[in-house]
């Protein structure tokens, strides 16, 4: 039986109401078929019609015999005709099967994928195709007519998927319907707008437009057919304005004023979206859904979703009093270097709290025998919570297995075996008595464990991912924010490029539905004058393919104007060189060999007045954090040795 309908029936309080409810059930169910409604008429419509135009593109591809400039141009057109259709479907198309719309309109060749279902296993390697990916081959030297009509021969075997009874019969129920709509809002603020997946950026906002008016006509035949939960007659209004305001906009995409559709009316939009999906006991069946929060209000609220878990063991505390105890505790820990394998080295001693929780000093930080450089730069806790992989290379899917990483780390903290760590710890009567008073919290472990200590000190650091920044504000609650900043931003999301890599609302790499993190291989040089091309491997210690070679998780643009000095190597100390590295093109831009770079190589053009926007937008998203001060003093430990220990560590 539909795990589905099971749940609800079960819900039912008696045979009789359960029996009704069974019979009804499965009258609809044999009334409710594939062009019965108008609800379902357009999505079959909707799918019939990208098929034509995927043909029709075949079939022009076919005519060709030397891809002249004139064949190409027709090409193109066809290609175009079948995005317009395609904006048309991306509705449905993008949610109810996600990994078959890769094939449809991939925006790389390929991707190694590690979601949250899949994290617990290899990333693995899917290859896309479609209409982007075959846009932009028709273009490369060495293309050939048959590779480009396989781009499009999985782009057609890929529709198929959407007339399958395993998708179709979703639409018999209305859940799916706003949980589609949910992921087209939230892709409306992020990526639709952006270029994200649109080669020629002249289309972006006709394809914008085009979207508009096609979703429009699936609310109304969703509405004709589904009248017992409908939009709302405030959604269809604004919704309608959302159009006369995208039609009203410049038809190039570097002068759509982006602020203004997301705060007016994406937000709104997804608000009231958000309270149907509650009003109507929507139930999702998707892993698209995994990471959101049903009762966020807002696309730029930090309760939108969670990529980790702060509290580790203690998830399930929710008493106020304890989990104030789990904070405190935490933070002495924090502090403490007895963590450490030398009791001198504390989290605190590379993540300093009044420097965003990062260290501005030096370009890396020292090694735990103070002889060397680590590596790569200290990446600031602050809203690390919204990485569903840590570390520059995603080698972790857990706070509780970097931490662990860090603390037995013999170049960070080397502080030794598990049991040692916790032995020295709970040395300190303060720590012994506060963790055996929390373990009834964790009934299913016995005995106080390292993860007892690593969730108590994830707890506390990643309650200060909790804070808001001036263009939140503006955002949600509709203050105002300083004209240079709203340029800014609109740079940030056109002309500037950066929303490609940098997705709303975190600006960090992990894009709707907020599944999965992204890297990107940027070309990141070893100096600031260029000569040599940084050694570090990135991604690729962690999977090694060549299209992970020199790659990095996307990091925040929060609070960037505190957390220098930047890149995985901290190569760069002020964010104009930031600006100018990607102004210029990357590393292949400056003319280092980086034949993977994800990152194009053209110069983005930008004048010195936008360079200094884009830096005004970015300070808007410093966050208002209310940073506390250092312990006075840390536990005594029974162990003599351990009590010269000093608060923050000594390097």
């Amino acid at each position: 039986m539909d795990e589905y309908l099971k749940t609800i029936l079960y819900s039912f309080g008696s045979v009789k109401k359960w029996t009704t409810f069974l019979i009804i059930t499965l009258f609809c169910s044999f009334c409710l078929k594939p062009g019965d409604t108008k609800y379902r008429a357009l999505y079959a419509g909707s799918i019939d019609e990208l098929e034509q135009r995927q043909l029709a593109l075949l079939e022009q591809i076919k005519s060709c015999s030397q891809f002249t400039t004139d064949e190409k141009d027709k090409v193109k057109a066809a290609i175009e005709n079948a995005r317009l259709s395609l904006k048309k479907a991306d509705f449905w198309l993008r949610y109810l099967e996600p990994i078959a719309y890769k094939k449809i309109n991939a925006p790389l060749p390929v991707e190694w994928e590690n979601e949250v279902f899949e994290k617990y296993e290899k990333p693995y390697k899917r290859e896309g195709a479609g209409l982007s990916l075959a846009e932009l081959y028709l273009d490369e030297p060495g293309m050939t007519k048959d590779s480009l009509m396989q781009l499009i021969k999985g782009s057609v075997a890929a529709l198929h998927v959407f007339r399958a009874d395993s998708v179709t019969s979703q639409l018999s129920r209305p859940d799916h319907f706003f949980l589609c709509n949910r992921l087209y809002l939230l892709n409306l603020a992020a990526i639709y707008t952006t270029g994200f997946e649109c080669p020629d950026r002249a289309h972006i906002i006709p394809e914008l437009r085009s979207m508009l008016a096609g979703v429009q006509d699936i609310y109304l035949a969703y509405n004709d057919s589904y009248a017992g939960s409908p939009l709302s007659k405030e959604y269809l209004a604004l919704y309608e304005q959302s159009i006369a305001f995208a039609n009203s906009q410049p038809g190039d995409f570097e002068r759509f004023d982006h602020f203004r559709f997301i705060r007016d009316f994406v937000n709104p939009l997804f608000a009231i979206n958000q309270q149907l999906i509650g009003q109507y006991n929507v139930v999702s069946q998707s892993f698209n859904d995994y990471s959101l929060d049903n009762d966020c209000r807002s696309i730029f609220d930090k309760s939108l979703y969670r990529a980790q878990n702060s509290k580790g063991i203690y998830s399930l505390v929710t008493d106020e009093a304890a989990l104030s105890d789990i904070k405190a505790v935490g933070k002495l820990l924090f502090y403490d270097p007895i963590i450490s394998g030398n009791n001198e080295r504390a989290c605190a001693s590379c993540h300093k709290p009044t420097e965003y929780f990062t260290d501005t000093s030096f370009a890396t930080a020292m090694t735990f025998d103070r002889e060397k450089r680590l590596a790569r730069n200290t990446p600031s806790l602050i809203n690390v919570i919204y990485n569903h992989l840590l570390m520059l290379d995603g080698k972790h899917i857990s706070l509780h297995a970097q931490a662990t990483d860090v603390m037995t780390n013999a170049n960070e903290m080397s502080g030794g075996a598990e049991n040692d760590i916790v032995k020295k710890v709970l040395s300190c009567r303060e720590y012994n008595k506060t963790f055996k008073k929390l373990l009834k919290y964790t009934p299913e472990v016995k005995e106080i464990t390292l993860e007892h200590i690593i969730s108590a000190i994830t707890y506390y650091y990643g309650d200060f991912s909790k804070y808001y920044a001036p263009f939140d504000d503006a955002m949600n609650d509709g203050h105002a924010l300083a004209p240079d900043a709203i340029k800014g931003f609109n740079l940030f999301m056109g002309k500037a490029q950066c929303a490609t890599c940098h997705f709303l609302p975190q600006f960090n790499g992990v894009a709707p539905p907020y599944i999965s993190s992204e890297f990107e291989v940027a070309g990141t040089p070893a100096d600031t004058g260029y000569h040599k091309l940084s050694e570090d491997k990135g991604r690729y210690t962690v999977n090694p393919v060549a299209e992970m070679l020199g790659a990095f998780r996307t990091g925040t643009v929060r609070n960037a104007a505190h957390t220098q000095p930047y890149m995985h190597n901290g190569v760069f100390t002020r964010l104009e060189q930031v600006i100018d590295f990607y102004d210029g093109g990357g590393g292949a831009g400056h003319k280092l060999n980086v034949s993977n770079q994800t990152l194009p190589a053209d110069s983005l053009k930008l004048s010195s007045t936008e360079k200094k926007e884009l830096i005004a937008f970015i300070r808007s998203l410093d966050e208002k954090i209310t940073f506390d001060s250092p312990p006075a003093e840390l536990p005594h430990s029974s162990i003599k040795e351990l009590n010269t220990r000093k608060t923050g560590g000594s390097y």
